[in-house]
């Protein structure tokens, strides 16, 4: 159904992000236009594209149900330069002669399946009690935590003069400029094209996907997410009397929203 504008729509919200404009800059059109309480699962870089799912009114509060879904991108890997934030933006940490076909398709193969990847510097995970992209920008080193991820697919499309095209599909909360810079490289270009079984070819800004068809697409009932919220709630309280912060304790569902990503004048993940 069409988005009633200043009412208040109960849905998922499929938007193909341009690139430039954060992603909050992007929820925070929407929410202008349906004056409707909107969040997301997961960002995305600004110099990133592709699809974000914002969630709209009453769906916020089963954010949970999408957060965790993996993640589909194109990249192109220049592999003859690294910097500093794996990305386009960063300041130049090296340059190289690219790896031969041969010697790309034997890292990729490295970086399949469960695999332990550097978290950016430039990202929004906290290192003692502070964003690592402010210590970052202050040019305070700091040695970054590994993450557990899974890499489904990790294929080549093209590789020419140094670029690599990969087809990336991956768990959520894997940072894609951490494969590149295993592989020597940054991401020159990203963009988002699938988040679970939601496709950025099905987006429109202007339509919202009923909470329970987009659940019904992901395997749940509106009763089954409403349930699983209420446990995970129930199991916020148990841990915040057992002296145990939410913050603490949820830190990896937290990372999973960063994913490839971003979270405002921030580079986050991705």
């Amino acid at each position: 159904m069409a988005i009633p504008r200043g009412l208040d729509p109960t849905g998922v919200i499929l938007v193909d992000k341009p690139a430039g404009p954060s992603s909050f800059a992007v929820l925070a059109g929407v929410r202008a236009r349906t004056r409707a309480k909107t969040g997301h699962a997961g960002t995305l870089d600004p110099f990133a594209t592709g699809l974000l799912l914002l969630l709209s009114g009453g769906a916020t509060t089963l954010a949970s149900c999408f957060v965790g879904l993996p993640k589909r991108y194109l990249t192109d890997v220049d592999l003859s330069r690294r910097t500093t934030t794996g990305d386009p933006e960063g300041d130049l940490l090296e340059e190289h002669d690219p790896p031969s076909p041969a010697e790309l398709e034997a890292s990729l193969a490295g970086l399949r399946g469960d695999v332990e990847l550097p978290i950016p510097t430039a990202s929004a995970v906290k290192i003692g009690g502070e964003r690592a992209y402010r210590l970052h920008r202050r040019g305070i080193a700091v040695e970054m935590p590994l993450r557990r991820s899974r890499v489904d697919t990790l294929d080549v499309i093209a590789y020419s003069d140094g670029i690599a095209t990969l087809d990336v599909l991956v768990s959520s909360g894997t940072y894609v400029r951490s494969i590149a810079d295993v592989l020597g490289g940054h991401c020159a270009a990203l963009r988002r094209t699938e988040v679970g079984p939601f496709a950025v070819a099905e987006a429109d800004a202007d339509r919202v996907l009923a909470i329970g068809d987009a659940l019904g697409r992901i395997g749940m009932t509106v009763a089954e997410a409403e349930a699983d919220r209420q446990s995970r709630a129930e199991a916020d309280r148990s841990r915040a009397e057992h002296g145990r912060s939410q913050a603490e304790d949820e830190r990896h569902r937290v990372a999973l929203q960063q994913s490839g990503e971003m979270v405002e004048g921030s580079a986050a993940g991705s």
